[in-house]
């Protein structure tokens, strides 16, 4: 399977000795771990039961992106830049899908898939690993295609293959590893068909969704399900955080990822992205994927259109770099609490410094939501916004403060 290659880059550090902070690219804050940290306090649960729970919790979907890798070869690149601006919708393709009632949800699932399938494409690549596929959409009468950043991560080159199997070649016109999401560009054939993005704020838990893609390499497959859940927050391999993701139990199998989780009135409303494995059996989990919502796209594509790369993320940050508190910590540092997490450095100008945060201050709450560990912060933060006043409950020595913030927004590539 064709792996991701997601640049965290070190930031900054307070003793190049003894600490290395990394960007969590989700929500404006870092976590730092010491070089020689202190002894696990988290061991193996037995339990399958307890294990898989830990395991779909945090760390969903390793190894499942749907890339699929299947050979190995040598190409010359061909990747390069391309320009435009905004989202241009096409005609599509001209079916009528009726209103879902009752009884004719076969009718309905038939034409949502005609309307949709023409749009779907398949992505091969070459990379110095071998060749890879996934899947894409074409959501741009120019030719644009969107995919996630994984099935294309390391590529020398892109091939899209359309519905009607047309074989074109295609360029990347930037990538956005924070979001796994990329764009291509295709020169587009006449009559090309184009998918409708939908309003992801708008889905309902239970609702029925259609994801279309190109799983194991075999074609143009149709799976259904529900919307399972929303706002999951999900860890890719590779550390990149979807803080919203869509969870739904339609297959999703490597080979599926850049396709379209679609509505019933035929709109793109995600990009199925990977699945959870089951830590048991160290097999996909049945029944428990997720795909980026669509209104992350249409944040993100037109800017790739547009510049080649995002230049503005619409995250809300705090603007600090921080580290789970537990005891071992509490008493290493001698702080007066033993949970939440330790400021342990702040951006400069940053949200967190222009409303008087320090470091040393230990986070334990935001607004009514406790400040648990580092990953609840991210999470808290992710369903803000940038320019949300927060009210901050921090430590500093045994003082507890009520610290106002204006929370700026997240540099891309942070």
């Amino acid at each position: 399977m064709l792996q991701p290659d997601v640049n965290n880059q070190k930031i900054n550090s307070q003793s190049e000795d003894t600490t290395q902070i990394y960007p969590d690219h989700m929500a404006g804050t870092y976590s730092y771990q010491p070089a020689s940290p202190p002894p696990a306090r988290r061991g193996l649960r037995t339990g399958a039961i307890l294990l898989l729970t830990l395991v779909i919790a945090l760390v969903f979907g390793v190894g499942l992106f749907a890339g699929w890798q299947f050979g190995q070869r040598s190409a010359t690149p061909t990747i390069n830049g391309s320009t435009g601006s905004g989202l241009q919708s096409g005609p599509g393709v001209q079916v009528t899908v009726p209103a879902l009632t009752g009884n004719n949800i076969e009718s309905v699932r038939e034409a949502v898939i005609a309307k949709v399938k023409p749009a779907v494409v398949q992505v091969n690549v070459t990379t110095p690993r071998g060749d890879a596929l996934g899947s894409g959409v074409i959501i741009d009468k120019r030719g644009y295609i969107v995919t996630n950043d994984h099935v294309v991560s390391g590529a020398q080159t892109i091939q899209v293959v359309l519905s009607d199997g047309a074989k074109l070649s295609a360029q990347l016109s930037g990538t956005d590893p924070a979001d796994d999401l990329a764009v291509l560009k295709i020169n587009p054939p006449a009559n090309m068909a184009v998918a409708a993005l939908g309003d992801s704020s708008k889905l309902q838990v239970g609702q029925d969704v259609l994801a279309i893609g190109n799983p194991l390499g075999i074609t143009q497959t149709v799976t259904n399900g529900i919307i399972s859940a929303l706002g999951r927050p999900v860890d890719e391999p590779g550390g990149t955080r979807i803080p919203d993701a869509i969870q739904t139990d339609a297959p999703i199998n490597p080979g599926n990822s850049g396709g379209a989780l679609v509505d019933m009135q035929g709109n793109l409303i995600g990009i199925p992205t990977l699945t959870a494995i089951d830590p048991e059996f160290n097999t996909p989990a049945s029944g428990v994927g997720f795909a980026i919502p669509s209104n992350r796209v249409k944040l993100i594509v037109p800017q790739i259109i547009n510049s080649g790369q995002v230049t503005h993320t619409g995250r809300a940050a705090l603007g600090v770099s921080v580290t789970t508190v537990d005891p071992v910590l509490a008493a290493q540092d001698n702080l007066s609490i033993n949970h939440g997490v330790l400021i342990a450095d702040l951006v400069s100008g940053g949200a967190a410094v222009r409303a008087g945060l320090q470091v040393g201050d230990v986070i334990v709450q935001i607004d009514n939501s406790p400040v648990d560990n580092t990953s609840t912060l991210t999470d808290i933060l992710a369903n803000k916004n940038p320019g949300d006043n927060i009210s901050v409950k921090v430590y500093r020595g045994n003082q507890q403060l009520t610290v106002n913030v204006t929370l700026g927004e997240l540099q891309a590539g942070s």
